[in-house]
């Protein structure tokens, strides 16, 4: 592989970063016993040339982003999405984006009953987050897309993990499909993140739909590190292993970085 094929992503756009002093929230799917602190996982992005990095919230934890907001502080080569609810006023929205982050992670993939994107006080906190500059983030599976994605019309939204594709077929299908009509509508981006989670043909499928009916200007890239309930069998190598064999043309991984730094870090390319 020459040098331009073994180019490092310009930005790990997805992993979390916390420490075992932080609570874990009452409802949290799993309760990691080690510290994945920021500086691991800067650490991790220079040892393979990564300049900068997106802090996804986690909802395992319930520090009130405490953390995050640090790390922003620490490091401006960081961005980061938070937690927060449909309480949060446009005054604290416009607060956070100053202080680095980017938007508003909801991490529904496990619920059974979802809001009512529709009515109060939902509808005004998806025009809040678009009015202050920020985006939505959204993990959702493929049978909550269908429903969910058109209620984001008009705010920017980013969609985690391809998606969440299902190993069903057909909703796995449907799922995409969704995702593909919100990209076409404008103001969606989709994040090939987490791809070890998935069956290696799942993964592949979605990759190369999501390349052809999408393209590299709708398309980021995140390790999703530390690889939690994982981490035995993921190391941060596997995760770009995966991402070139996944996206293997150099240029078009050249045009994901673009889109990257333009989303996050407002740099426009000039390639």
């Amino acid at each position: 592989m020459d040098a331009v094929e073994a180019a490092a992503p310009a930005v790990d756009a997805h992993a979390h970063v916390f420490t075992r002093a932080m609570p874990f929230a009452a409802n949290a799917h799993s309760r990691p016993d080690y510290d994945y602190p920021v500086e691991a996982w800067l650490a991790d992005l220079d040892a393979h040339g990564i300049g900068r990095g997106v802090i996804a919230a986690a909802s395992l934890f319930d520090d009130g982003n405490a953390y995050t907001l640090a790390a922003l502080a620490a490091h401006p080569r960081l961005r980061a999405t938070v937690l927060a609810g449909p309480e949060t006023s446009a005054k604290q929205l416009r607060a956070l984006a100053e202080q680095g982050v980017v938007g508003v992670r909801l991490t529904w993939r496990r619920l059974a009953d979802l809001p009512n994107l529709a009515n109060e006080p939902w509808r005004g906190f998806l025009n809040r987050i678009a009015d202050c500059g920020l985006h939505v983030e959204l993990l959702a599976g493929s049978a909550q897309l269908p429903a969910l994605l058109p209620h984001f019309a008009g705010v920017p939204l980013v969609v985690d993990h391809f998606g969440v594709p299902s190993r069903d077929e057909g909703e796995r299908r449907a799922g995409t499909d969704a995702l593909l009509r919100a990209v076409a509508g404008g103001r969606t981006w989709v994040k090939i993140s987490a791809g070890f989670r998935l069956s290696p043909s799942i993964a592949a499928e979605c990759a190369a739909r999501l390349l052809a009916e999408a393209g590299p200007e709708r398309l980021l890239w995140g390790s999703d590190a530390p690889f939690v309930n994982h981490e035995a069998d993921t190391s941060y190598a596997d995760t770009l292993a995966l991402y070139h064999r996944l996206v293997p043309d150099a240029a078009t991984r050249r045009a994901i970085d673009a889109t990257a730094l333009d989303l996050y870090f407002n740099i426009r390319s000039h390639q």
